[in-house]
């Protein structure tokens, strides 16, 4: 992989080295952002985090006055007022911390993704480094997108949904703190990651391991696939299903394109 000089490779011990430095690197990078976010304490959590609970956030503007020219409440969300609570001595705090790291993770993906290609990119030929340029800006713009995807839409989705369901009007919602924002940060990364997946069937193409032939036979299982990972990242209501499926369904089909263009250069032979 990496290359002390010219001549001389590097041992199995010297790639844990270096990995070891892409690790330290990037954890620094998180740490730096994170110190900021938790010094702006005010814009992360009143700008940001809680934001999609309140009926002036821009999706639930948007839907409400959508739903006005449909005529249908059904999508003016998160209108009542969600109270949010502390029930941990430390419970604030340890939650500013947590949520400051997630605010580092997410900024600093773009240097993360970077870190780690520079480790992987050595071992690639030349013809693979040459084709695959820009997959440093292209993997941060898929994940960056997907989690944008996940907070503006998904995130005020749940919200209303879990925020106002009730087994029996004597019993009220008052949802704790760590919780709110653990689902707001665990469904934002969970779809950024799951945006990744062009790129993964990139490389799986490259290895040989898929080929376009069997995800194009594969999308019936493909379709039902999503619609539980979709299941499982949103409330259980069929619009916040489809609103997931649809995307995902979307970056499965960019997937095959992709994978068709890589299997056509690198295994069927040249006319």
């Amino acid at each position: 992989m990496e290359q002390k000089s010219s001549n001389v490779e590097m041992t199995f011990w010297d790639h844990v080295e270096e990995l070891r430095w892409v690790i330290i690197r990037s954890l620094l990078g998180v740490s730096i952002i994170s110190i900021v976010a938790f010094l702006n304490k005010n814009i992360v959590f009143n700008k940001v985090f809680l934001a999609p609970k309140e009926p002036w956030f821009i999706t639930n503007r948007a839907l409400c006055k959508l739903g006005e020219l449909l005529n249908s409440e059904v999508l003016c969300l998160n209108q009542n007022n969600l109270e949010i609570i502390n029930i941990k001595l430390a419970g604030q705090f340890t939650t500013h911390l947590f949520t400051s790291f997630a605010v580092g993770i997410f900024i600093a993906s773009p240097y993360i993704i970077y870190e780690f290609w520079r480790f992987v990119r050595p071992a690639l030929r030349p013809n693979e480094k040459r084709h695959s340029r820009g997959a440093v800006l292209i993997s941060s713009l898929l994940f960056i997108t997907g989690a944008l995807f996940a907070y503006f839409l998904i995130v005020p989705l749940t919200i209303n949904f879990l925020g106002n369901y009730q087994v029996s009007e004597q019993v009220s919602n008052t949802i704790a703190l760590s919780s709110y924002l653990s689902n707001v940060v665990s469904v934002s990364l969970s779809v950024g990651i799951i945006f990744e997946v062009p790129i993964l069937i990139y490389f799986l193409t490259k290895t040989g391991i898929v080929t376009p032939i069997f995800l194009r036979k594969s999308r019936k299982i493909i379709i039902v696939v999503l619609l539980v990972i979709s299941a499982i990242i949103t409330p259980p209501d069929l619009i916040s299903q489809i609103l997931v499926c649809i995307p995902l369904y979307f970056l499965y089909e960019l997937s095959i394109r992709i994978s068709q263009r890589v299997y056509r250069k690198n295994f069927m032979p040249a006319k």
